[in-house]
């Protein structure tokens, strides 16, 4: 299959303008046309409800691809860099060309989102695409291996389904890119494959992120969005807030602001509603379970093991050495530590790595640059959170433990694209200075140009 991709790829159809073009707009016929399909897909994975998986699933994608073909021309073109006098006469430009045949291999917890932003980035950028979809999300990764090789190049685009074998298969043949969403256990897996061959690799992984409350903000407002964000997709979000540090003197506040918020979104039967989404499988469900050892529920705490449903809950009596605090949560619940200076604050986020968003609650903007300065992250988003990936032109990635590389918009244009660098030059006039044997005046002369002209 790789060798066969690799061929359509030498064949140079995938470079033209017109064929990436098409591809976007069949990528778009198929989440306009497959909707309804793909609301049910994403339902029968997580029982979502389908306002939310077409608000962070289609839409979020649809803004994408329009993004991408009303810029693809532009991004396409070379681009003149300046050429020092000392060079001269000549031109100097830079053209994005495809890096090849790449893999995608998808995260489970958005299954259409995380599977398709990358694969519309791939194909814009003018390349053959493997995509592998998360097993853990059965059945979207279905309706994708089905429906979209009707609407793509089927030569130049693949999906390949199943597990771990199918997935160590993949990475025992050669890409020109590799392209990972999901955790930092198996994050290190593909990096080792991938450096077999000295594959460059985008590694979207995850990690602590925290939020920072500080007295000096709206707590009621603050509440609202933290409860928003870390409970869609029953918190099943790599950049939701993973815990909350609050300034102590409104703590006892911001815990019954919390509350408040999620009684008014989710109601006391949360697990029940359909408003809200399960947890993806009883092992996660287990595992969510065990973390609320040790520490206070304040309101939420139930589960139903069987059926995957956690309640969102607020947890207090939280410290740093909690199994809470081990790990990246990953599900609906939400401990929140109080700090008594910004210092203290900066040092207790900077315990749990570096994450993929750092979120601060504050109208005070000198604390705002203190907090952005001192914790390090992929990304930030202050008095809000998660809309920072939103933004389409906005470039998303993390850092360190929480990945490497970025996408989304250009940026994900270009990760998928190798900047070839053209310098161009007359055969005439002809320039004798240059070669030797050099005389010391000549040599004098030479440096003294060099320095001189820029």
């Amino acid at each position: 299959m790789v060798q066969g991709l690799r061929q359509v790829f030498s064949e140079g159809r995938t470079r033209e303008y017109s064929w990436r073009a098409r591809q976007l707009e069949g990528l778009k016929r198929f989440l306009v046309e497959r909707e309804a399909e793909i609301l049910e897909a994403v339902a029968g994975d997580f029982s979502k409800p389908s306002e939310e998986t077409w608000f962070t699933e289609v839409h979020y994608l649809l803004s994408e691809i329009d993004l991408q073909r009303r810029m693809l021309k532009s991004w396409m073109k070379p681009h003149r860099v300046h050429t020092p006098l000392r060079y001269q006469p000549g031109r100097s430009y830079y053209v994005c060309e495809p890096k090849g045949v790449v893999l995608v291999i998808s995260a489970w917890n958005y299954p259409l989102q995380l599977a398709l932003a990358p694969v519309a980035a791939a194909l814009a950028a003018g390349n053959c695409i493997v995509l592998k979809p998360s097993e853990l999300a059965p059945v979207t990764a279905a309706l994708l291996s089905r429906r979209l090789p009707h609407y793509l190049d089927a030569d130049a685009f693949k999906v390949v389904q199943g597990g771990p074998e199918e997935t160590g298969a993949l990475l025992a043949e050669r890409f020109d890119h590799i392209f990972f969403t999901g955790s930092a256990r198996v994050g290190r897996i593909v990096a080792t494959a991938a450096a077999g061959f000295l594959t460059p690799c985008t590694l979207e992984l995850g990690g602590k992120s925290p939020c920072i409350v500080d007295r000096d903000t709206t707590i009621d407002v603050a509440a609202r969005r933290i409860v928003w964000a870390k409970f869609l997709n029953a918190g099943q979000t790599c950049i939701s807030p993973d815990y909350v540090l609050v300034d102590r003197r409104v703590e006892r506040q911001l815990l019954e602001a919390l509350c408040r918020a999620r009684e008014n979104m989710y109601g006391h039967c949360s697990g029940q509603r359909p408003s809200y989404a399960k947890v993806i499988n009883e092992h996660h469900t287990r595992r969510l379970h065990s973390l609320m050892n040790g520490v206070r529920v304040v309101c939420g705490g139930r589960v139903d093991i069987s059926r995957c449903m956690i309640e969102p809950t607020i947890l207090a009596g939280v410290d740093f050495s909690s199994p809470v605090m081990q790990e990246e949560i990953f599900g609906p619940l939400l401990p929140v530590i109080a700090y008594d200076t910004a210092d203290e604050a900066a040092e207790l986020a900077a315990r749990t790595g570096t994450p993929l968003a750092l979120y601060i609650f504050s109208r005070n903007r000198k604390l705002q640059r203190f907090f952005t300065g001192r914790i390090r992250s992929g990304s930030v988003c202050i008095n809000d959170l998660l809309f920072q990936a939103a933004v389409e032109e906005l470039p998303f990635g993390g850092l360190g433990e929480s990945g490497s590389g970025r996408y989304h918009g250009k940026a994900g244009f270009e990760t998928f694209s190798i900047q070839r660098s053209v310098h161009v030059k007359r055969m005439f006039p002809e320039n004798s200075l240059r070669y030797p044997p050099f005389s010391t005046r000549r040599f004098i002369f030479l440096k003294w140009l060099f320095k001189r002209f820029v």
